[in-house]
């Protein structure tokens, strides 16, 4: 299991692209990070998520 945003998810195998692709986010409204550290847009299709990851996704949000 991956934990995702605090909650367990069955994503260990998915990439992230794989990942995002079945939820609701704007993928460029976005930052993925993985165990810690940012990973880059470029790079979704190929980080695989593996069991144990922590992933936080964050949604950035306009306003004044």
């Amino acid at each position: 299991m991956v934990r995702i945003n605090g909650e367990a998810a069955d994503a260990a195998g998915k990439s992230i692209a794989e990942y995002l692709a079945g939820t609701a986010y704007d993928t460029g409204r976005i930052a993925v990070e993985r165990n810690g550290d940012i990973v880059p847009k470029a790079r979704y299709d190929e980080t695989v998520l593996m069991d144990e990851d922590v992933v936080e996704i964050v949604s950035f949000v306009g306003g004044g």
